[in-house]
């Protein structure tokens, strides 16, 4: 089955938006599972190092790798306008 591409040019997307996914798709998928599981390691690491709010400041940054992972991997599957 044939892509469609987007024929509403008030949708399209704008040339930073393009020129960013074309690198962000560049990077292995991967890097951003690492990076969520490095997060949650150091935030470990931390809270026994006994630096509380530090370690959940750095374990907050899983969720937001794991996003970027996932916006990373749609780009590749389906590409932009």
């Amino acid at each position: 089955m044939a892509k469609q591409k987007n024929s509403n040019p008030e949708h399209n997307e704008g040339q930073v938006t393009k020129a960013i996914e074309e690198q962000t798709a560049k990077l292995p998928s991967d890097i951003f599972l690492w990076a969520a599981l490095g997060s949650m390691g150091v935030s470990l690491f931390l809270q026994y190092q006994g630096s509380k709010h530090r370690s959940l400041f750095v374990g907050q940054w899983a969720a937001p790798f794991l996003i970027l992972g996932l916006y990373n991997k749609l780009v590749k599957l389906e590409g932009h306008d």
